[in-house]
């Protein structure tokens, strides 16, 4: 019975560091059980039409770094398990007995896991003893992890609330109806300008897919509520008469597709880059 519990919980174990693997440190950054986890939570807020999602996103991490926590505590407590009580040594005024087995077992791996060592439980069985440093090792190496994860998550929503001012900003200047009548030096520039930060927004939607499920508390700063203007804008200049625009049009249209075929099917459903960038804008609207 013990052999089988210490294989189930290093099972459990490698589980959730393949998650965390996969979402922190792999460059597609989605975890299948986070990922399943920011989806779920997602479509729970839809049906109450977000009212509370602004802060979904962030609550939602949380989530997650304690789904983490909760399957290495519950893993390395599968292979304390087979040695309680007679594998610990306990401080003075402690009896074992008055705990059931496994809250024990989970205790102790809780206080590994988090290397807070309070020193009335203590490993004296020679494996255990070898375990308990590898669990704090990897309970530092989760708390190190999920700090980065904070500060890494901020960067691109920047970058994406940045692109939405630029967009909102051409759209309200007027910038679109007279392109014709403007240098094509300048109609080129602009282009391209927002043509960086569709690239950058798309290896961001790529590396940090967890994005998509913050949204803002304002249409100026929502990309999804402006990329339509992105579309617009690439229609516009793929006209001009000078070839440079539409060089630059065409560079334009070929990020807009890559952005598109990251949205879709990922996280919203269409057939082409209009149904997409509307799927999009609806899914983050607080009407629906």
């Amino acid at each position: 019975m013990g052999t089988v519990l210490t294989i189930a919980g290093i099972a459990v174990i490698l589980v959730g560091l393949w998650d965390m693997f996969n979402h922190l440190l792999h460059p597609r950054g989605s975890g299948p059980l986070s990922s399943l986890v920011f989806s779920a939570v997602w479509k729970l807020s839809r049906t109450t039409k977000h009212r509370l999602s602004y802060a979904l996103g962030p609550a939602t991490m949380v989530a997650v770094i304690m789904m983490w926590v909760m399957i290495q505590a519950v893993g390395w407590a599968l292979i304390y398990y087979p040695h309680v009580p007679e594998g610990l040594l306990y401080a003075d005024g402690i009896n074992p007995g008055d705990y059931p087995v496994f809250a024990e077992a989970l205790y102790v791996s809780l206080a590994s896991l988090a290397t807070l060592g309070f020193g009335d439980v203590v490993a004296v069985e020679p494996g255990l003893r070898l375990v308990a440093p590898v669990q704090g090792l990897t309970g530092f190496a989760l708390l190190t992890g999920a700090l980065t994860w904070f500060m890494q998550i901020y960067p691109p929503l920047f970058r994406r609330r940045s692109a939405a001012l630029m967009l909102n900003a051409l759209q309200e200047s007027g910038f679109l109806k007279q392109l014709s009548e403007l240098d094509p030096a300048s109609v080129q520039t602009e282009v391209d300008r927002l043509s960086e930060q569709i690239a950058q927004i798309c290896v961001d939607f790529t590396q940090h897919s967890e994005t998509y499920y913050f949204r803002v508390d304002a249409d100026a700063v929502a990309l999804s509520q402006h990329l339509h203007h992105a579309l617009a804008l690439r229609r516009a200049a793929a006209d001009s008469s000078a070839p440079e625009v539409r060089i630059s049009a065409a560079r334009l249209g070929s990020l807009l597709d890559h952005l598109g075929s990251t949205l879709s099917p990922s996280f919203v459903s269409g057939r082409d880059l209009d149904e997409i960038f509307a799927a999009y804008a609806a899914d983050h609207s607080s009407s629906r």
